[in-house]
């Protein structure tokens, strides 16, 4: 049995695998004690030997990636690179948890630059969610309340923002080339191989990249580097094309949260409620922005009255 029918036969297994593979990237991060570029060098490094082998596979078995889909992974790349350095750079000021809150913001993101680039135009709940997930990072900056946690939220907020565009920037230029749902490995390793040169180049211009990461540290980044880059992204990628999309929404959405939940339990961060109660706004307002809530009220009817018939 290959990958891709394992992943047809359990794509929702797939799925929550591939999020909570991603949802420990923040902490994997924290642990490790590097630096922004130098995390973001060997997480691709690391990440980089499976996709390659997948994407070899995928080439062997589909024929070559068009020229036209290697250029644009590689543009792909660039705005990957943004959004990790950036994202780091969040991690540091306002925490693991608070910084992939933020980072999701992309979701809304996406929607206002397909509007404005695409002429796709957002629903009206994604419009009207945007106010509330932008009061959501004025509570997590902490600017409203006392006690809030990181060494700067509000710069934090500042690169979580900057980390949500970049991400955007990524996925709307790495699914315009990648269209081919059957090898999506292809133009995430060439993305990934992108990432590396521009995070190696920033880090040595700046003077953040390490080359020789001390140890035990540099488990944390072999951790990070295969779970969050190759095997976490594969299993997203793969199977949620497969799934409904109420589904794919919901397990998209319980990534940062169980990131907020981790960073508490494991790291001992300890944001205030003012900044929890941010996170609710954020992840409510996604949510209101991006589940299908009328398939859900009909399935939630449907699964009352099939237990009313068989009661």
């Amino acid at each position: 049995m290959t990958l891709f029918d394992a992943i047809a036969a359990r794509p929702r297994l797939a799925a929550l695998l591939g999020a909570m593979c991603i949802a420990f990237s923040g902490i994997f991060y924290r642990e490790s004690g590097a630096s922004p570029a130098t995390a973001t060098v060997f997480r691709c490094l690391y990440g980089l030997p499976i996709l390659v082998a997948v994407a070899a596979w995928e080439q062997r078995r589909f024929g070559p990636l068009p020229r036209a889909a290697w250029g644009l992974a590689i543009v792909a790349g660039a705005f990957f690179a943004s959004d990790l350095l950036f994202w780091h750079h969040a991690i540091e000021q306002v925490g693991a948890g608070l910084a992939t809150v933020l980072g999701n913001m992309q979701i809304l993101v996406v929607a206002v630059v397909a509007w404005l680039v695409l002429a796709e135009r957002p629903t009206t709940r994604t419009l009207a969610a945007v106010p509330i997930v932008l009061a959501g990072a004025v509570l997590i900056s902490g600017l409203v309340g006392q006690g809030a946690y990181g060494a700067n939220p509000g710069l934090g907020v500042i690169f979580g923002g900057i980390t949500a565009v970049s991400y955007a920037g990524y996925l709307l230029v790495i699914r315009h080339g990648g269209r081919d749902l059957r090898r999506p490995a292809g133009p995430v390793a060439i993305a990934t191989a992108s990432t590396m040169a521009i995070g190696a180049i920033v880090g040595a211009v700046t003077g953040d990249l390490s080359l020789v990461p001390a140890w035990p540290e540099h488990g944390w980044l072999v951790a990070y580097g295969v779970t969050s880059q190759s095997i976490g992204y594969l299993l997203i990628s793969l199977s949620l094309p497969r799934l409904p999309a109420v589904l794919t929404s919901m397990i998209l959405l319980s990534q940062p949260v169980v990131t907020v939940g981790l960073s508490i339990a494991l790291l001992g961060e300890a944001p205030s409620a003012a900044q929890l109660l941010g996170v609710a706004f954020v992840i409510g307002g996604i949510a209101f922005a991006t589940l299908p809530l009328g398939r859900l009220r009909s399935a939630a009817r449907s699964a009352a009255g099939g237990r009313a018939a068989t009661g």
